[in-house]
C-alpha cells in the first residue's frame, strides 16, 4: 500500500468516525440526561434506541426546508455548511493512534502532520464562529443576530485565556507539532522523580493549564453552562432560529463534531494523546500494530470520557448570565493563565540552569 492510499483511507475513516460519534452523541446526551433525571430516554428506536439518531437523522432531510423571505439567501446556506467543513477539518492534525506496519512500511496515523498544528486548530476554530456570525446575520431575525454578537463577543473573551493556556503547553515541549507534544508525553521521570511508561502526561504538570483550558473548550463548543449564543430562554434557538430541514442539523451536528474534537485536542494536549501506561512495553514484545491498536482504543476511550464529562457539566450547572461569562473570562481565566504562565516559565528558567 502506498501512501497516498493510506491517507485516503485514513481520511474517510475519520470523516465517518466523527459523524458517527457526533450522531450517537446525540443519543448518549439524552440517555446521560435522563440517568441524572430518573427517566428512560430513547428506547423504542431499537434496542436500547440505538437506532434513534438514524431515524432523527432521516427525519432532517424529509423536513420542510424553510428559508425567510427576507434572508440573504447565499450566507444563509454558508452558515451552516462552514460550522460543518470546519469541524470536520480540524481533524485531521491531530494524532489519533501510534504508526502502523503494512507491508513492511510504517504509516503514522495522522492525516497531516505539519509543524504549527496547534495553530492551525485554533485558527479552524475561530473561523468556526463566523459560520454562527454569518447565519445569524443572513436570518434577518433580532433574535438570531442577538445569538450572532453573543458568539463573537464570547469568542474575545474565551480564546485570550485558551491560547495563554496554550503557551504553557508550548513551552513545556518547545514545539508547535501535536505529534511531537504526543510523544513528550511517552516516558520519562514524573516530577523528576520515578520512571514511568506512557503516563508522563502534561495534566500532572500543568493542571492550571489544563482547568483553564477546559472552562475554554466549554464556550467554544457553546455547551452549558455556556450556550449563551442559542439560549433559549431568551433568543428562542438564538442564530439557529430561522433554520429548519438538514441546515438546522448541520449546526447540530457541527457543534457535536467540534465537541468531540476539542475533547481529542485536550486529550493530545493533557492526557497523553494516544499513550497509554506500558505502551513501550506493548511496542517491544507484541509488536508495532498491536501498539497502535491499542494506541487507537487509548486515544477514544480518553475523547469519549471527555464527552460524558462535557454531558454531565450540561446536566449539573446552570447557564451563565452573559455578564457572569464576561467577567469569568476576562476577569478570572485570562489572569489565571498569566500567573500559570509566569509560573511556567520561572520553572523552566531555573531548571535550564
Amino acid at each position: 500500500m502506498d501512501l497516498l492510499t493510506f491517507k485516503l483511507i485514513l481520511v474517510l475513516a475519520l470523516f465517518l468516525l466523527s459523524l458517527t460519534i457526533a450522531a450517537y452523541s446525540t443519543w448518549a446526551e439524552r440517555k446521560v440526561a435522563s440517568i441524572m433525571q430518573d427517566r428512560i430516554g430513547p428506547n423504542r428506536a431499537g434496542p436500547f434506541g440505538l437506532l434513534q439518531p438514524l431515524a432523527d437523522g432521516g427525519k432532517f432531510f424529509f423536513k420542510e426546508d424553510f428559508t425567510p423571505a427576507n434572508a440573504e439567501r447565499f450566507l444563509f446556506v454558508l452558515g451552516p455548511a462552514l460550522v460543518m467543513f470546519i469541524s470536520l477539518i480540524t481533524g485531521a492534525v491531530i494524532p489519533w493512534g501510534k504508526s502502523l506496519n503494512i507491508g513492511g512500511t510504517s504509516f503514522d496515523l495522522q492525516v497531516a502532520n505539519i509543524d504549527v498544528g496547534v495553530l492551525f486548530i485554533i485558527g479552524m476554530a475561530s473561523i468556526g464562529v463566523y459560520g454562527i456570525m454569518i447565519g445569524g446575520w443572513a436570518s434577518n431575525n433580532k433574535y438570531s443576530l442577538l445569538g450572532a454578537i453573543r458568539a463573537s463577543s464570547q469568542m474575545i473573551s474565551y480564546e485570550l485565556a485558551m491560547g495563554l493556556a496554550l503557551l504553557s503547553i508550548i513551552m513545556m515541549t518547545g514545539s508547535l507539532d501535536l505529534k511531537v507534544i504526543t510523544e513528550s508525553q511517552t516516558t520519562g521521570k514524573l516530577w523528576g522523580l520515578f520512571h514511568i511508561d506512557g503516563m508522563n502526561w502534561n495534566i500532572f504538570y500543568q493542571p492550571i493549564a489544563f482547568l483553564v483550558f477546559f472552562v475554554a473548550a466549554l464556550a467554544e463548543t457553546n455547551r452549558h453552562p455556556f450556550d449563551l449564543p442559542e439560549c433559549e430562554s431568551e433568543l428562542v434557538t438564538g442564530y439557529s432560529t430561522e433554520y429548519s430541514s438538514m441546515k438546522l442539523g448541520l449546526y447540530m451536528f457541527g457543534e457535536y463534531v467540534n465537541m468531540f474534537i476539542s475533547n481529542a485536542f485536550m486529550v493530545v494536549l493533557f492526557f497523553g494523546g494516544y499513550n497509554y501506561p506500558g505502551i513501550e512495553w506493548v511496542t517491544q514484545h507484541w509488536g508495532e500494530n498491536t501498539a497502535g491498536i491499542l494506541s487507537v482504543v487509548a486515544f477514544l476511550s480518553k475523547t469519549v470520557i471527555g464527552i460524558l464529562i462535557f454531558m454531565w457539566i450540561r446536566w449539573t450547572l446552570p447557564r451563565f448570565r452573559y455578564d457572569q461569562l464576561m467577567h469569568l473570562g476576562w476577569k478570572t481565566l485570562i489572569p489565571m493563565a498569566l500567573v500559570n504562565l509566569i509560573i511556567t516559565g520561572a520553572v523552566i528558567l531555573a531548571f535550564a540552569n
